[in-house]
């Protein structure tokens, strides 16, 4: 645990102990249930199950870098307090484990990865290696971003539905009715995207950024080159990789060059400014911008978006 977080724990705690308010007493008061997330995918799967039976909290503030989050005190006793607490789990959330720890049991939680089948990460050709020259003294590293797959986005929907009829008997039926008529959106979803996928002209795509799509292209079997893994840290990339991606772009003359939300599009600049090739924008869903964030986009516009840019880019 890094010394930040320990440090915000102890204040945590203490507030806890002197404000004499826990988790029981603090649902007990509360109007509806209360559920909060770690990343926005979870938010919005949370908000669109709950429907006017609660209200969900995103921890992580729109626009900011999700693998480098450390809690606030605040942040701390928001999860001892709340109904229902889903979080995504592996590496980049190590810090969750500690604040589950330290709060002494009892919080209700959802772990997206334990709701899916999990992909080992890969380093695919040409990718820059974030492990190379490091032995990190442990197995494999899984993909966290289990949500960029509507058919795996369906069965977290469906774990977070029963921990929130678990939370809330009275409105199981209420969840129940909601799941139903999301999946059956997430259905139609996923439909599109194999109707892209199926009738377009080719079946490579190219990210000049990371890539933490590799459940999404498993699943309607893209190939892909990108500059990253999914959870690798920011850093310059080598003029190897950029002149790998360049080459490939021409050599299958490929018409879309993607980068994902947030990033600072300057290597996509670089090979589209190279190619001629487009520049968009693939949203992995991990997090959102203050004004989408505001405007109340959702998982499922921003997918459907997703829908149209690959159509442009396999044609």
């Amino acid at each position: 645990m890094s010394r930040r977080i320990l440090s915000w724990l102890c204040c945590a705690l203490a507030l806890l102990a002197l404000s004499g308010c826990g988790r029981g007493a603090e649902a007990e008061g509360a109007e509806g249930v209360s559920v909060v997330t770690t990343g926005f995918a979870a938010y919005d799967f949370a908000r669109q199950l709950l429907g006017e039976r609660g209200e969900a909290e995103l921890l992580i503030p729109p626009g900011s870098e999700t693998h480098s989050f450390e809690p606030t005190p605040k942040d701390i006793i928001d999860i001892q307090n709340c109904d229902l607490f889903i979080y995504t789990g592996g590496e980049s959330e190590a810090w969750v484990a500690d604040v589950l720890e330290s709060v002494g049991g009892g919080v209700r939680a959802v772990t997206l990865m334990d709701c899916v089948e999990l992909l080992e990460e890969e380093t695919v050709e040409g990718m820059e290696d974030p492990h190379a020259g490091h032995d990190h003294g442990h197995g494999a590293e899984y993909d966290e971003h289990v949500w960029t797959s509507p058919r795996n986005a369906a069965l977290i929907c469906g774990k977070i539905a029963a921990a929130l009829s678990e939370a809330d008997p009275q409105g199981a039926e209420s969840y129940a009715a909601a799941l139903e008529d999301y999946c059956a959106q997430l259905d139609e979803l996923d439909a599109a995207f194999t109707e892209v996928v199926e009738s377009g002209a080719r079946r490579t795509v190219v990210f000049a950024d990371r890539f933490p799509l590799l459940y999404f292209a498993r699943a309607y079997g893209l190939e892909y080159f990108a500059a990253y893994p999914g959870c690798s840290d920011d850093a310059e990339p080598s003029a190897a990789t950029v002149a790998f991606l360049i080459d490939k772009v021409r050599e299958e003359d490929i018409p879309v060059v993607f980068h994902i939300e947030l990033s600072n599009e300057l290597m996509a600049d670089t090979v589209c400014d190279e190619t001629g090739a487009e520049k968009r924008l693939f949203s992995a869903c991990h997090n959102v911008t203050r004004a989408q964030f505001e405007s109340g986009v959702t998982y499922m516009e921003l997918m459907w978006d997703n829908v149209d840019a690959l159509r442009e880019a396999l044609s």
